[in-house]
């Protein structure tokens, strides 16, 4: 079967809003419609120097400065541009941030995520709405992969700030009919991800510099890995199948390459295509993880014909080389 490829008939001039626009994956959603001609309008809190990626699409959006627990300002972004699909993706997205400070969490996860729904639900223009979930709102389950008829158990506050904004969306569909599906996915990587705390940029940096890699972890956690465009692509693709078919609307999907491996295995595959061999350092100090999580996405290849364009390791030697480029020239 041919790979999905977007509509660019329905994206043309479509009236688009993206919450977390300037996030690692929100920043390539945006790049996409961007280029599919939709009239992008997206929710800036903080100003943050622009990224590989962004620098591209800022000239080419609408930008409404504000932050998601604001009502008025999630209306105004809504009614003002006569919004028809809205990705909300802004979140406290960092485990360790969330430890340290829950209740900033909780208020961005939780009350940001009713917000944006109430406004929907007060916007008579929405007719698609894409929430983003994760693994994480799953907790620790005695079975192995996630699928999304499980409960939704999170303990720890990043765990717990998602199963709301989860149970949040699937409610304001079941007791309000809004237009609404859930996005569930594991840890993205790819091009333009600055955030060196985590693995994968955080790895490929170190070995780039001829550094050993830090693992903060002790190194045997299991957990999905996805390329970024696949999960830009699967947000696009998720809400044409709801403008097709309403029956999909109050749905959960997860969206996994279904390779679950361990952090050392990340890194190892990491090492391969950097072509180093450098012995990572285990640290061991990462606190409060669930040590195995991982998703089956069965019901996305089944509903949405669903699949990932390329495999862990073609996606892992992309995104080195586009780091090795984007570091040697400064840009990153």
């Amino acid at each position: 079967m041919a790979a999905w490829t977007p509509d660019p008939s329905f994206w043309r001039d479509r009236p688009v809003a993206v919450t977390g626009a300037t996030g690692f994956l929100g920043s390539h959603l945006v790049s996409h419609l961007v280029d599919l001609g939709a009239a992008v309008v997206v929710l800036v809190r903080d100003d943050v120097p622009p990224t590989a990626i962004t620098r591209a699409w800022l000239p080419k959006v609408s930008v409404v400065r504000g932050a998601i627990e604001d009502q008025a300002a999630m209306e105004r972004l809504l009614g003002d541009y006569e919004v028809r699909t809205l990705f909300h993706l802004a979140a406290q997205s960092q485990v360790g941030v969330a430890n340290r400070n829950p209740v900033a969490t909780y208020e961005a996860n939780i009350a940001g995520t009713w917000t944006v729904l109430e406004a929907a639900r007060r916007s008579p223009r929405i007719e698609q709405v894409v929430t983003a979930s994760s693994d994480k709102a799953y907790g620790a389950q005695p079975v192995l992969p996630y699928d999304e008829d499980m409960p939704l158990a999170g303990v720890n506050p990043y765990d717990v700030s998602k199963s709301c904004a989860d149970l949040i969306s699937q409610s304001y569909h079941a007791t309000y009919g809004v237009p609404v599906c859930i996005t569930r996915c594991g840890n993205f990587f790819g091009p333009g991800d600055q955030n060196w705390e985590r693995l994968v940029p955080g790895t490929i940096r170190s070995l780039i510099r001829g550094e050993r890699p830090l693992i903060r972890s002790d190194g045997t956690m299991v957990r999905d890995y996805l390329y970024v465009v696949d999960g830009a692509l699967a947000y696009l693709q998720l809400s044409e199948a709801m403008a097709k078919d309403e029956s999909l609307h109050g749905h959960a999907f997860n969206f996994s390459t279904e390779v679950p491996l361990t952090v050392l295995e990340l890194v190892a595959k990491l090492q391969d295509a950097a072509g180093t061999s450098l012995e990572p350092e285990v640290l061991g100090i990462a606190t409060h993880e669930i040590e195995s999580q991982f998703l089956s996405a069965a019901k996305a290849r089944k509903l949405l014909g669903w699949t990932p364009t390329m495999s862990t390791e073609e996606a892992l030697s992309v995104t080195v080389d586009w780091y090795r480029e984007h570091l040697a020239d400064g840009a990153g």
